[in-house]
């Protein structure tokens, strides 16, 4: 079973202006999305970007933070100088260390280790994180010898590339995987027909729905609540295509259906979710909505599946009880609002043909990834218009976004500070807006990076003791 979310790994290329690390990048990507140009601080900001090799994805976060007025003199300081070079990279660098799973160090082979090379190294040897070395620029055999330098920066053996002519990247690449947490493979192992999951409270009409759904009497149907005493598994062929529909209305435990029997519901519907891709929570729409009807939709939401809420014995509903459940659903569902609707009869088959549209949406949702790009683009504009709130007196700042998986989307948010619940809320459903997601929960969370002592452990310079 491989319905948990993928986990994609985070990669960071760190390195001084001008080694080579977005024309790497490119290389990398296998097309030219960093923007190069033979002269440093072209690229100012941390960009992200989705990558794949042999079968494996991850994310490539191409650092910047270079302004080309750091080549002048900075107010109250005297001339640029090459240790104030060194201090601007380590600090980019430990920005990028501090969101990644492993780092990729690019260092120009043919000009040797400078301060700022050094001054890095040093930052990533505290790290603790997994570090590849890239002696980018050796272009042929003559400059090999150039690289045996590198292994004074104390990150074991350097790896030789030319990200300009692609020399040594297949290697390079190979490396980098070996340096991430073990990841998943883009492979179809699923297989098989979707599995479609039944849900709702005793006598809420889901036998009664299989039946109609198979075309002939293959779950026992009785009015008395809890007929259904084992899951029923049965394919369905439905718009074409073969579904596996799980009925799970054995909610009752034997001859003590008046006893835990909210307990052994939860097991029954725990059980099946974990067999299931998308969930159909069938509820009586002739009746108000119970708690029991909201903790089911809460356990599918929990559970991360996708979602189809189904309002059947709709030709019991009037006009009066249509206007109350419209009501409900707005004051009781909001958690939901997300999931496809639809209303029908089970006994009757009325409107049944709506059932696949709403399956097919939910599963779409559930699946969908958003480019890499694409994605911090649209959360660049999101966090500019509406910056997070301020917190201990610090306004925290969204360094980038990744999709860490799908099944359900899974978005994680790089921060410099903690996001209030209220912001991540707001993120999600802004998400929603821009890029849909129907009949899918999202999951939003927030990688905070680490807070850093001054390296020595000592005050800064001029810091006096408090008396």
């Amino acid at each position: 079973m491989t319905m948990a979310s993928e986990a994609v790994p985070v990669v960071a290329v760190v390195g001084r202006p001008n080694v080579g690390k977005s024309t790497l990048v490119n290389r990398i990507l296998g097309s030219r999305q960093a923007v190069v140009e033979d002269k440093p601080g072209v690229t100012r900001d941390r960009v992200a970007y989705d990558a794949l090799w042999n079968g494996r994805a991850f994310t490539l976060v191409d650092t910047g933070g270079w302004e080309p007025s750091v080549e002048g003199t900075p107010r109250g300081q005297g001339p640029q100088s090459e240790p104030s070079l060194a201090a601007r990279v380590a600090a980019q660098a430990r920005v990028a260390v501090d969101a990644a799973d492993a780092v990729l160090f690019v260092v120009d082979a043919t000009v040797g280790v400078t301060d700022a090379d050094a001054a890095v190294a040093s930052v990533l040897r505290r790290s603790g994180k997994p570090v590849v070395v890239a002696a980018n620029k050796v272009d042929d055999t003559r400059a090999e010898s150039e690289v045996a330098a590198l292994w004074s920066l104390g990150l074991g053996e350097p790896a030789p590339v030319s990200a300009l002519h692609g020399r040594g990247s297949g290697d390079l690449l190979d490396l980098i995987l070996d340096a991430l947490p073990e990841a998943p493979r883009h492979t179809d192992t699923e297989g098989g027909p979707r599995r479609v999951a039944l849900l709702g409270r005793p006598n809420v009409g889901k036998s009664s729905l299989l039946n109609k759904l198979v075309g002939h009497q293959r779950s026992l149907v009785d009015p008395v609540a809890g007929t259904t005493r084992d899951p029923v598994d049965e394919l369905v062929e439905l718009g074409g295509t073969t579904w596996r529909f799980v009925d799970t209305a054995g909610i009752r435990r034997r001859f003590k259906e008046n006893q835990g029997a909210d307990y052994y519901a939860a097991l029954r519907t725990a059980g099946a979710l974990d067999l299931a891709e998308v969930a159909v929570v069938l509820v009586d729409a002739s009746e108000p909505l119970t708690e029991q009807d909201l903790r089911i939709i809460s356990m599918v939401i929990e559970a991360g599946r996708a979602l189809v809420i189904a309002y059947n014995k709709w030709d019991l509903v009037d006009e009066e009880r249509q206007h109350y459940l419209e009501r409900e659903i707005d004051r009781q569902l909001h958690t939901a609002r997300w999931a496809p609707r639809v209303n029908i009869s089970a006994a009757t088959g009325r409107h049944m043909d709506r059932l696949v549209p709403a399956l097919e949406k939910a599963l779409e949702g559930w699946e969908t990834r958003v480019p890499t790009g694409r994605l911090n683009a649209w959360l660049t504009g999101l966090v500019a218009a509406t910056p997070p709130p301020v917190r201990g007196g610090r306004q925290p700042k969204i360094l980038f976004a990744t999709q860490a998986g799908v099944r359900p989307p899974h978005f994680v948010l790089f921060t410099s500070g903690f996001l209030e619940a209220g912001y991540r809320r707001f993120v999600e459903r802004r998400l929603r807006e821009e890029f849909g997601f129907d009949g899918s929960p999202v999951q939003v969370s927030v990688r905070v990076r680490a807070k850093r002592e001054s390296h020595s452990g000592r005050r800064p310079a001029g810091a006096s003791r408090r008396r």
